[in-house]
């Protein structure tokens, strides 16, 4: 499943309804002390209610209504749900669904109450006809009284197949959103919101530093979100151990039973067993795993530096080797401010394995940050801006095509007196394939610069979808660098952008590539050796197919996924695995005129002007 919203009210500083949208990896960026970490510690909540847990003092102050509500909308829902003697049914069958055709559920914690109680909803598009809006409540043999009174021709065994005959005989089914009790459930509702918490994301949590939790040992240790993991792929056998020790459980009832009507039958007619299984929180916290680094000293008793490098060294392994495993639940990595104690070479490589391990299927990453250069690395698509209303000062998060400039605005950026020269590209994976490209080029050819270490030289995503807007406005006029833009030809709109930019009297150049884009420059030999397969790397595809696409369909094939990995997160593989094998012989053979060389040649003419 996969996290595609949240909706917080109430909660600490936002006292209003507010909704954020993620994608696979979402980066709020904001002041100290704007909203930041209370999303994540909210989602925190929500699914584990653990590393901070729901308190009395959470509720917003300044609001009478203490009650706290998180609303969590999720899409790549189980296909199927399992009740007992395996009736099988789906969410959608059962109206359990939004009108949008996602799963959102609600949790609602009372903070009038020394310890926080919380009550749990499915919100969904569900009928609310007399008659038909509580059939997920009703037993087997209420079902069949209505199914005989209906007369309709169903089997009286299988309550999904009677609710269905009976909404399908309801002419006005009178359907709206409503809050559908999954806490208080009963019957059915209540199995398939077990069937349900099964499939929910993992969650963990990494907090910044904080002096007040200093004594906490989990504030870094990362072995914590390494239990997590471990429980989400091993899915299979907790389901196998549950049903085992609920056959055992309820054969005991049984006999228990017996022998209570052996010694007296007027007690009880019947002790029927409700078997209650561990949420995912409660398994992971029956495991735990230390470090102990040099001399058995604890890692919480080493510096924040070291704490922290531990992490880098975590998600980087983490983002390798979920490239190599098929792993049965989603997971979602939350870290406040990863860059805080990192040297700017550990902040690369902790940028870089957020986007491996975000590209990865069910995983998401979730950042939080106040620093606009750690921001400005990431996809422009994938910020958060997190600010407070100039009028109301209520907190607000903004998304869109002029995000970052707002957070420029507000954070400031100030260009490295070293930089020269502005070099504009459409995306994150585009700075990758340069940077490879011209490393290797530069070890043949020393007099071409090496973009991946030459100070003189700065990369700024433009974003393909805002492009036209960064060239029109001309956004980095005030950086008093010259620019060279290089896009793709995929888009035939941005010829324009370029004749634009090479309008420009301040010596500035653009132009787009002869091939379709930056991958078909990719050798097959490079991608073979990273992925394994073999495939036909086109200059000018004339099916529609380009490279990330013909790569997406068989590295998919090859590893046996259930779909076809998107575009984007082809790009990213490419990125990360081929491009850094490309050799200057092998990109000889892609790009016998030398245009790769020729733009080197260009950009480092105007760099050392």
């Amino acid at each position: 499943m996969k996290l595609e919203s949240v909706s917080i009210k109430n909660f600490r500083c936002y006292a209003d309804e507010i909704n954020v949208s993620f994608q696979e990896l979402t980066t709020f960026v904001g002041k100290n002390d704007i909203g930041k970490s209370s999303v994540l510690e909210a989602l925190e909540i929500f699914f584990n209610n653990d590393t901070v847990a729901m308190e009395q003092g959470d509720a917003n102050i300044h609001s009478e209504q203490k009650r706290v509500e998180i609303t969590c909308e999720f899409s790549n829902l189980p296909k199927e749900l399992s009740l007992d003697a395996g009736a099988e049914t789906t969410l959608e069958a059962e109206y359990l669904l939004s009108a949008s055709k996602t799963l959102k559920i609600r949790k609602v914690f009372d903070c009038s109450l020394k310890k926080p109680s919380v009550e749990v909803f499915v919100i969904a598009y569900h009928p609310t006809a007399q008659g038909v809006s509580n059939l997920l409540e009703l037993k087997e043999k209420e079902l069949q009284a209505i199914v005989k009174e209906k007369k309709l021709d169903v089997p009286l065994k299988g309550n999904p197949g009677m609710r269905r005959a009976i909404w399908a005989a309801t002419e006005e089914l009178g359907r709206a959103d409503v809050a559908i009790t999954a806490s208080k459930a009963k019957e059915d509702g209540k199995r398939i919101w077990e069937q349900i918490e099964t499939h929910l994301p993992i969650f963990a949590l990494f907090q910044s530093d904080r002096s007040s939790r200093d004594s906490d040992d989990e504030v870094q240790n990362p072995m914590k979100a390494a239990v997590a993991a471990a429980i989400a792929e091993v899915q299979d056998d907790i389901a196998r151990i549950q049903t085992r020790v609920q056959e055992k459980a309820e054969e005991i009832a049984r006999s228990t039973h017996a022998a209570l009507m052996t010694i007296d039958a007027s007690l009880a007619s019947e002790l029927t067993p409700e078997f209650t299984p561990p949420t995912p929180s409660k398994w992971i916290s029956l495991f735990s795993v230390g470090l102990n680094t040099d001399s058995g000293i604890p890692l919480n008793k080493r510096g924040s530096g070291v704490r922290r490098l531990v992490l880098v060294s975590f998600f980087k392994a983490e983002a390798e080797r979920r490239l190599k495993t098929s792993n049965k639940r989603s997971i979602i990595y939350a870290i406040e401010e990863p860059e805080t104690a990192q040297h700017p070479n550990n902040q690369r490589i902790l940028i870089d394995s957020f986007k491996s391990l975000s590209s990865e299927t069910g995983c998401q990453v979730l950042l939080t940050t106040h620093s606009p250069g750690f921001a400005s690395e990431l996809p422009v698509s994938s910020i958060r801006y997190v600010s407070r209303d100039p009028d109301t000062r209520k907190p607000q998060i903004s998304a869109g095509d002029d995000v970052f400039g707002a957070v420029a605005d507000a954070l400031g950026v100030t260009p490295d007196s070293r930089v020269k020269v502005l070099l504009c590209v459409e995306g994150p994976t585009d700075v990758i394939a340069f940077k490879c490209l011209s490393k290797a080029l530069h070890a043949a050819d020393p007099t071409l610069p090496n973009l991946a270490t030459d100070e003189r030289i700065a990369f700024i995503v433009l974003g393909g979808s805002t492009l036209k807007h960064w060239v029109d406005e001309n956004y980095l006029q005030s950086l008093r660098r010259p620019e060279i833009h290089i896009y793709d030809r995929d888009v035939p709109a941005y010829e324009a952008a370029v004749d634009k930019v090479n309008l420009r009297t301040d010596g500035s150049w653009a132009a787009q590539t002869t091939k379709h884009e930056i991958e078909s420059y990719l050798h097959p030999e490079a991608i073979r050796e990273a992925f394994g397969v073999t495939i036909l790397v086109d200059d000018h595809p004339v099916d529609g197919k380009a490279v990330p696409k013909i790569f997406a369909e068989a590295y998919s094939a090859a590893q046996k996924y259930d779909g076809v990995m998107k575009d984007s997160n082809a790009k990213t593989r490419l990125a990360d695995k081929a491009f850094p094998l490309m050799t200057a012989e092998r990109i000889k053979e892609r790009d016998p005129l030398g245009e790769v060389s020729d733009w080197l040649r260009r950009i480092g003419h105007l760099a050392a002007a």
